[in-house]
């Protein structure tokens, strides 16, 4: 069962920055109740720009800019709220959420490679507005949240950050994905994780990242808290799919720290799998990945009141 950060901060090494034997087996996220204050102060003021350009800029259809001046609408009730101090509890289930977001769009991108990849068509109708709808579906269809519902969440300003910048990244990737006559664009779905996490970042202090231990990327490189959270997991007596949930410090402030554990796919396998050395689509070396193999995590830095 998930712990929220007020059992953690009982243990004796709560602000110890190295992991500790605490793990959190998943369960479907519930619905945050509804008298829980934000847990970022002052995020509003750099949300509601965007959402606002967001609507009077989008190339969108009649119900799509609607719900977007619902959201607009929806988090400036929120925002009335926004500055006051956070209360313990929920952190978790926020972290869970926008891992949950994360994981949604990825799949959104794999599920579509092949549209993407497709050398004999210009605009290919995969938009940026076409993944926000699909987030935000397989979203409320997981989590029973519907974030084109104002106040469907007290945390609905932060989950549309998110959503947002899974939407502008594919945006500003239109002129890759719709070249006519190249095949392969590079444009695969942990490229979209990790710009995703650097937009994300941007717009609330929140990090996200895809990492591990053999890692490609140098930005998904671990640090030393990363790290030993993924030896854990690669140990065969780990159970498959427990997250790990921490309440920590982090750069001189108190933090939460998750990492979800990620398994290969049949997906995975055509960049990572068998041979192992080969070279892939993309130029890497294969890492010999078979299905179920520890692949790594989704890594994030929550930072508290």
């Amino acid at each position: 069962m998930l712990r929220s950060l007020s059992d953690i901060g009982h243990s004796t090494a709560a602000n110890d920055p190295r992991p500790s034997a605490l793990f959190s087996a998943r369960k479907n996220p519930q619905r945050i109740p509804a008298n829980t204050l934000p847990v970022f102060p002052g995020l509003w003021p750099r949300i509601w720009p965007r959402l606002l350009r967001l609507v009077a800029k989008a190339n969108v259809g009649q119900a799509l800019r609607q719900f977007f001046l619902m959201a607009v609408v929806g988090v400036t009730a929120i925002s009335l709220v926004w500055s006051a101090p956070a209360r313990a509890g929920n952190e978790v289930e926020v972290a869970e959420h926008l891992i949950e977001l994360i994981k949604i769009g990825r799949g959104v991108i794999s599920e579509h490679q092949a549209t993407i990849n497709d050398a004999t068509k210009a605009e290919k109708g995969f938009t940026g507005d076409f993944v926000a709808t699909q987030v935000m579906d397989q979203f409320k269809e997981k989590t029973k949240i519907d974030l084109r519902i104002p106040n469907a969440a007290p945390q609905a300003g932060v989950y549309l950050a998110l959503v947002e910048a899974e939407r502008e990244v594919v945006e500003e990737a239109q002129p890759v994905i719709n070249r006519q006559g190249v095949g392969f664009k590079g444009f695969l779905h942990a490229v979209f994780a990790r710009r995703v996490g650097e937009q994300f970042y941007k717009k609330t202090g929140i990090r996200m990242k895809l990492t591990r231990i053999d890692y490609r990327n140098p930005n998904n490189k671990p640090d030393d808290f990363e790290q030993e959270v993924l030896r854990m997991f690669s140990d065969p007596r780990h159970p498959k799919e427990r997250v790990y949930a921490r309440n920590t410090m982090h750069d001189g402030r108190s933090v939460l720290r998750m990492l979800d554990p990620e398994y290969a796919v049949a997906s995975c396998l055509s960049c990572h799998g068998e041979p192992k050395g080969e070279w892939d689509i993309a130029g890497m070396k294969k890492e010999g990945w078979k299905e179920g193999d520890f692949a790594g995590a989704i890594s994030l830095v929550l930072p508290l009141k």
